[in-house]
C-alpha cells in the first residue's frame, strides 16, 4: 500500500525502491512526481508524460505489479516498493519480449507515445491472465490514450501475444513492395528507446517559458523586466519583441506570413506569447506567471465568423479587407440553370467547431548555438520549413540552421506550425547556452492550431433517373487570429465539395475569415472532412427525395477515369471510387436488412442505423510545386544509405519509403542504413502532410533508387535485365549465367562519400487553376468510402457505432499492415469529430474535459483495399493518411439519420443535441 505524503514534504529526500528489478536511491523532493524522477533523475524516457493529470495513460507504469499513471504518484510514496517501466517489460518473466514483438507484427505502434502506457497495461493484464477476452483487453487499456492507431491493432496484439509468431523483418531482394514488413524503426518504440522531443536534453541546458495573453483580445506593456529578473534567482533572461534579432515574423506560407514570435502591443488570441523567461530548470519550474510585470488592457474581441464579417467590424489585420485572408472559388457550368431545370432540389446548412489534434505527445525540443549556427532537436512535420522561418527570425543564413527532427508523437498538421522551435532558438543565439522547452498539456492546446471550424451552405440538383445536374456550394472558415494553412483550406476546398462524383455545373465560394481566437491550421484534411459533413449528407438527402438506394446513388454518380472533375482534369486510369462503392455493396445489403429486423423487434429506445459516404482527396499541394528529393549510395562496404526527409509521425514513412527503393533497386530491405530527416544530411523531402510522401517522396525514391541501379550496371556494362546480389563490401552481378563480382573497397568514392549515388527529385504534375478554378491541381487522388453501423438511444440520445466497414483505393498496398492502421487511425478521428470532439476556446484545454475516443468507442473495423493503379505513383501506390478520416463523419450522421430520422446541423452530434433534434422532430410528427 502506498503511504500518504504530508504537504511539507518539498524538501529533498533519500528515498530508495526498486527499479526495473534493480535497487536505487534517489535524492528528491517526496513530492516530486514519479514520472519525473523516473525521467529526469534516472533517465528512464521511456515512461512519456502526455498531461501530468492522469488522464492519457502515456505514463503508465507497474507499482508493485500494479499500472499506475507515475504523474500522479509521489516520489515518496514509492520507498521500499518496485516500479516497472517499459525498459523493463522484457525481461520480467512469463511475457518477456513476446507482447512487444506482437506489437511491431499487428503494427500497434504508430507514433508510439502512447505504446510504453499501452505495453504496461497489457503486461498487467497478461501476467494475470494469459488468454483474455478482448473485453478485457479492451478494459486494461482503457485508461491509456491513443491518437493514431484507433486501438483495433493494439487490441489484436494483446490477444495475439502468446501466439509464438514471427514477424517478416525482412523479404527477398524484390518483393518489399505489397510485404506486411514491420516498421523499420519500430523496435525503439516499443522497448522505450524512441527518442520524441522531451527526451534528449543537452548537459547544463536552461528552460524557458513563455508568458502567453489570458485575453482573446488585449493591449499589453511591460513593467520593469530587469528588477523582475533580479528579483527571481535563477532567472536569466527575459525575451520579448526587442530582443528578436531578425524578423518578428513567420507563418507557413510565406506571401500570408503574419504570426510573431512575440506579440509587440496588441495580443490577437488567447495564448499568443508576448514575452518568455529563461532560466535554471528549478527555477523555471517554480514561478509563478501571475507576477510576471505585464499590464492588460482587454479589448473587445470578435470571436465568431459572423461578427467578423459585420460590416462595421474592426479589422484585425488592417491589410486584410473585411477580415477575410483569402477566398477560394471554382466554377464549372451554368449552376443558376441547371438548378432551376432540375427536377429534385434539397438545400441545406450545416457547421462545425474547433477540433483539437490531441496527440499524446505535446511540443517540446531543445536549441544550442554552434558557432554562428544553430541547431534545433524537435518534434516537427517540416524540417526545411522550420529551417526557413528560424533563419529570418535569427536573421541569419538558412545554412546556418541545423533542424534534427525528433520523433514525433503525433502531428496531424498542428506540428507543421513552429511551437517551440523559435522560443529554443532566440534564447539559445542569445545566451549561448543550450535551451530546452517542453508544452504542458493546457499550453499546447491553446497556443496551437486547430480545425477550422465551418459554416456551410449548399444546394444540390438531380434528374428523375437519379444522375446529379448541379451543385451550389459557399462555406466560410473561422481561421483564427493568423492565417497559418488557412489559404489551403480555402482553395483545397472548392475542388473537392463536389465529392468523387460526376457534377456538370458547379460553384463553391469559399472564405477563410480571421477572428480573435487561436489560430487554425492543418488538420487531416484541409477542410475536405468538414465539407463532406454536408455533402455527403446532403446527398443522402437528394437520393431519398429520389426515392434511390443511398449506395446506388452514390454508384451512378462516381467519378470514372473518363469524366471530368469539377476542375475540367479528366484523372484517366487509377480511379477507384466507384470500385470502393461496390466493395461496400454486400454489407450494405446485410447491415440495412439486420438494422430493418432490429427495428422491427424493438421493445425498447434502441434503434439501429446504417449509413454510408464517400470521399476523394488529392495528394499533395494544390497547383503549387511539391518536390521531395531524395538520394541513396552504395557504401564500400555493400551497404545502402538511404537520405530521406521525409519526417514520419506514425504513418509509416521510413518504412514505406524504403521498401520501395529497394525494390526499384533490386536491393534486399535490411541493407539499407536510415538516415531520416536531419536537415544537415538529408534533402528536402517537403512536409510531413497532404498524404503526399507515399506518392511524392514514395515517387522520388523509386526513381533515386532506378537510377543507382543503372549506375551499378553501367559499371560492369550489364543489361537492365541482370540481377544484382549485395554482399560484404561487394556485389555480385549475374547475366546470362555469367557471374561478375566488384570488391567494392577498391573503389573511388564520389562527393557524397558513397561508391555510385542515385539522386532525383520528384515534382507531381499540376497547373494553376484559372479565375474558375479549371486546371489540373492534383496529379493523383485517392479514392475511398465507408459503412457504419449504428445504435442510437432515442431517450438518451447517445450513439454506439457497432462496426465501420472501410474501402480505400490505394493504387498499391506497398505496406497492407500499415495502411489497415492509418484507416482504423482515421476512422477513430472521424469517429471524433461525428460524435465528441469540439473545443471551446478559455474551456476543456486538459484530456479529461476534451473528449477523444477510448478503445472502448472504437468498434471492430474492416478495410478493403482496393488497388486501382496510378500511372504515376512509385508502383502504382496513392496517399491514405487523410483520406481514412474524411468519410467516417459524414457515414456516420447519415447512420443516425437513417435510424431516428433527424439530421444533426452541428457537429459534433452530441446526446444533448440528438436528444433535442429528436424532440423537436416528434413535436412536428415526423419519425424519431
Amino acid at each position: 500500500m502506498l503511504t500518504t505524503i504530508s504537504p511539507q514534504a518539498g524538501l529533498k529526500n533519500s528515498i530508495s525502491f526498486f527499479v526495473n528489478a534493480r535497487s536505487v536511491t534517489a535524492s528528491v523532493s517526496s513530492m516530486e512526481r514519479l514520472s519525473k524522477l523516473l525521467r529526469e533523475h534516472l533517465g528512464l524516457t521511456g515512461t512519456k508524460v502526455g498531461c501530468d493529470a492522469g488522464d492519457c495513460g502515456a505514463c503508465t507504469v507497474l507499482l508493485d505489479g500494479e499500472p499506475v499513471c507515475s504523474c500522479l504518484v509521489a516520489a515518496g510514496q514509492i520507498e521500499g516498493h518496485e516500479v516497472t517501466t517499459v525498459e523493463g517489460l522484457a525481461a520480467r518473466a512469463p511475457i518477456y519480449d513476446q507482447l512487444q514483438k506482437s506489437f511491431l507484427r499487428n503494427g500497434a505502434a504508430q507514433c508510439g507515445a502512447c505504446t510504453p502506457g499501452m505495453l504496461v497495461s497489457a503486461t498487467a493484464l497478461l501476467e494475470r491472465k494469459s488468454a483474455p477476452t478482448e473485453n478485457e483487453v479492451m478494459d486494461a487499456i482503457g485508461g491509456v490514450l491513443c491518437r493514431c492507431t484507433g486501438y483495433r491493432k493494439i487490441i489484436s496484439a494483446v490477444l495475439d501475444a502468446s501466439s509464438g509468431k514471427t514477424a517478416d523483418c525482412s523479404v527477398l531482394a524484390g518483393h518489399a513492395v505489397g510485404a506486411r514488413l514491420v516498421r523499420l524503426d519500430g523496435k525503439g518504440k516499443v522497448d522505450g528507446t524512441e527518442i520524441f522531443g522531451a527526451d534528449a536534453t543537452p548537459a547544463g541546458a536552461l528552460v524557458v517559458r513563455a508568458i502567453r495573453s489570458p485575453h482573446n483580445h488585449a493591449r499589453f506593456r511591460f513593467g520593469d523586466l530587469e528588477t523582475y529578473v533580479a528579483a527571481h534567482p535563477g532567472v536569466h533572461r527575459v525575451l520579448t519583441a526587442k530582443d528578436i534579432p531578425g524578423e518578428n515574423c513567420y507563418g507557413v506560407i510565406q506571401p500570408f506570413a503574419d504570426q510573431p514570435v512575440f506579440a509587440e502591443t496588441e495580443a490577437r488570441f488567447r495564448g499568443e506569447a508576448v514575452a518568455a523567461v529563461v532560466g535554471e530548470p528549478d527555477s523555471i519550474e517554480a514561478l509563478d506567471c501571475g507576477d510576471f510585470p505585464v499590464l492588460w488592457e482587454e479589448l473587445p474581441a470578435l470571436t465568431t465568423i459572423t461578427a467578423a464579417l459585420a460590416a462595421d467590424a474592426p479589422r484585425i489585420h488592417a491589410n486584410r479587407e473585411a477580415n477575410v485572408l483569402v477566398r477560394g472559388r471554382v466554377v464549372r457550368g451554368d449552376v443558376e440553370k441547371a438548378l432551376a431545370e432540375a427536377e429534385i432540389i434539397v438545400e441545406d446548412e450545416y457547421e462545425t467547431g474547433f477540433v483539437e489534434h490531441a496527440y499524446i505527445e505535446p511540443e517540446a525540443g531543445f536549441a544550442r548555438r554552434v558557432g554562428d549556427q544553430i541547431e534545433i532537436q524537435a518534434c516537427t512535420q517540416a524540417p526545411y520549413m522550420d529551417r526557413s522561418d528560424i533563419a529570418k527570425i535569427l536573421a541569419i543564413a538558412p545554412e546556418a540552421v541545423r533542424i534534427i527532427p525528433t520523433a514525433v508523437g503525433g502531428g496531424f498538421g498542428a506540428k507543421l506550425d513552429l511551437s517551440v522551435q523559435p522560443f529554443v532558438a532566440i534564447a539559445a543565439w542569445i545566451l549561448q547556452q543550450p535551451v530546452r522547452m517542453a508544452y504542458s498539456r493546457a499550453e499546447s492546446i491553446i497556443s496551437t492550431t486547430k480545425r477550422h471550424p465551418a459554416s456551410i451552405r449548399l444546394r444540390a440538383g438531380a434528374n428523375r433517373d437519379g444522375k446529379l445536374l448541379a451543385l451550389d456550394f459557399a462555406a466560410d472558415f473561422n481561421t483564427g487570429a493568423y492565417s497559418s494553412w488557412g489559404p489551403t483550406v480555402a482553395a483545397r476546398v472548392p475542388v473537392h465539395a463536389s465529392g468523387p462524383y460526376l457534377v456538370p455545373n458547379y460553384r463553391a465560394l469559399t472564405r477563410a475569415v480571421h477572428t480573435h481566437l487561436v489560430p487554425s491550421g492543418a488538420f487531416r484534411g484541409f477542410g475536405v472532412p468538414q465539407t463532406a459533413i454536408a455533402q455527403e449528407q446532403l446527398y443522402d438527402d437528394l437520393a431519398d427525395r429520389l426515392a434511390m438506394d443511398r449506395l446506388e446513388f452514390r454508384i451512378i454518380n462516381a467519378l470514372d477515369d473518363h469524366t471530368p472533375t469539377v476542375t475540367g482534369q479528366v484523372l484517366g486510369e487509377g480511379v477507384g471510387i466507384r470500385a470502393c462503392f461496390e466493395a461496400l455493396r454486400p454489407r450494405w445489403i446485410a447491415a440495412r436488412a439486420e438494422a430493418t429486423e432490429s427495428n422491427a423487434k424493438a421493445d425498447g429506445p434502441i434503434r439501429r442505423g446504417v449509413g454510408v459516404a464517400g470521399m476523394w482527396y488529392g495528394c499533395g499541394n494544390t497547383s503549387l510545386p511539391n518536390p521531395s528529393t531524395i538520394r541513396v549510395g552504395l557504401k564500400p562496404d555493400g551497404r545502402i544509405a538511404l537520405h530521406q526527409g521525409a519526417v514520419d509521425i506514425g504513418q509509416g514513412s521510413n518504412t514505406i519509403v524504403t521498401q520501395i527503393c529497394a525494390d526499384a533497386l533490386g536491393a534486399p530491405i535490411d541493407c539499407f542504413d536510415l538516415l531520416s530527416g536531419d536537415t544537415s544530411i538529408t534533402p528536402d523531402c517537403g512536409k510531413t502532410s497532404a498524404s503526399r510522401q507515399t506518392f511524392v517522396t514514395g515517387k522520388a525514391a523509386h526513381m533515386a533508387g532506378t537510377e543507382l541501379r543503372h549506375a551499378v550496371l553501367r559499371l560492369v556494362d550489364a543489361c537492365k535485365c541482370a540481377v544484382i546480389i549485395f554482399g560484404d563490401g561487394s556485389i555480385t552481378v549475374h547475366q546470362d549465367d555469367k557471374a561478375r563480382i566488384v570488391n567494392l573497397r577498391d573503389l573511388p568514392l564520389d562527393k557524397h562519400g558513397y561508391v555510385l549515388t542515385g539522386e532525383a527529385t520528384f515534382d507531381p504534375p499540376t497547373s494553376r487553376l484559372d479565375e474558375n478554378g479549371q486546371g489540373t491541381p492534383y496529379a493523383v487522388f485517392g479514392f475511398g468510402a465507408h459503412l457504419a453501423e449504428i445504435a442510437v438511444d432515442n431517450e438518451l440520445g447517445t450513439v454506439r457505432v457497432l462496426k465501420i466497414s472501410a474501402a480505400h483505393d490505394v493504387g498499391r498496398a506497398i505496406n497492407p499492415t500499415l495502411i489497415e492502421g492509418q484507416i482504423e487511425g482515421g476512422a477513430a478521428q472521424g469517429l471524433g469529430m461525428a460524435l465528441m470532439e469540439e473545443f471551446f476556446p478559455g474551456k476543456g484545454e486538459n484530456l479529461h474535459d476534451y473528449l477523444i475516443p477510448t478503445a472502448g468507442d472504437m468498434p471492430p473495423v474492416e478495410s478493403i483495399l482496393i488497388e486501382d493503379p496510378s500511372p504515376i505513383g512509385p508502383f502504382g501506390a496513392k496517399g491514405i493518411g487523410e483520406q481514412a478520416v474524411i468519410p467516417t463523419a459524414p457515414a456516420i450522421l447519415n447512420a443516425i439519420h437513417d435510424a431516428v430520422g433527424v439530421r444533426i446541423h452541428r457537429v459534433p452530434a452530441t446526446p444533448d443535441r440528438i436528444r433535442a433534434a429528436i424532440l423537436a422532430a416528434r413535436r412536428e410528427g415526423k419519425r424519431a
